[in-house]
């Protein structure tokens, strides 16, 4: 069976063999106000944020697997979760099932590393497929909503895909909750060049704030 846990961070190497930023570390430039409000709600509910962000990614790490291995034909180990993060997990699965029983999908890569060697960062797919006959990037998330840096780091894996020969149609990401109340949304990415140049500006800044480390 396949295993469950994945490392916390993936490390992306170019062609050289030298490590590069991943799209969600090069994000991590932009403010996030959203973020901010949500810890200190936290805070006044006497909750600590940061186990409860990392219980959530937990749950969102589990969900990817259970696709990947659907998509794949694999067996998945869960032992090492929770039986709350596995229903729940499950729950975004279930999502996933009935998005797919209304398309033809046939996946190509799933959970796949790539790396752009031209503006040197990586990032990680979870499907790109053919989808009713076009070929189409499909981003997950586990979240309660859909935020604006979601959609820049849709546009950095559009490229790593064509960067890399791939063609695509179309990008979109499913947004498929870990409860009821979080729901399902699926949204098609408009603008998507827009989107890549907020994500360069993003990894101009990251560098220049990583060489200012240096002195």
């Amino acid at each position: 069976m396949a295993s469950s846990k994945v490392k916390a961070h993936q490390i992306y190497r170019n062609k050289d063999n030298k490590i590069v930023p991943g799209v969600t570390t090069i994000l991590g430039v932009l403010n996030k106000p959203a973020l901010v409000k949500w810890a200190n709600n936290l805070g006044l509910q006497g909750i600590d944020a940061t186990k409860y962000r990392d219980e959530k990614a937990d749950i969102g790490t589990l969900a990817h697997a259970m696709i990947q291995a659907h998509c794949l034909n694999k067996m998945l180990d869960v032992s090492e979760y929770s039986k709350e993060n596995i229903d729940k997990a499950e729950n975004s699965l279930i999502s996933f099932y009935s998005w797919e029983k209304s398309h033809r999908i046939v996946p190509i890569l799933v959970e796949e590393s790539l790396v752009s060697e031209k503006y040197q960062y990586g990032g990680q797919i979870d499907l790109y497929c053919e989808l009713d006959g076009e070929k189409w990037l499909v981003d997950f998330k586990t979240s309660k909503a859909i935020y604006s840096e979601m959609l820049h780091q849709l546009a950095a894996y559009n490229n790593l895909l064509t960067e890399n020969g791939y063609d695509v149609d179309g990008a979109r990401i499913l947004r498929i909750g870990r409860d009821e109340s979080e729901g399902f949304e699926e949204r098609t990415v408009r603008d998507i060049n827009k989107h890549f140049k907020i994500f360069k500006y993003c990894l101009k800044l990251y560098n220049l704030k990583k060489e200012l480390k240096d002195y």
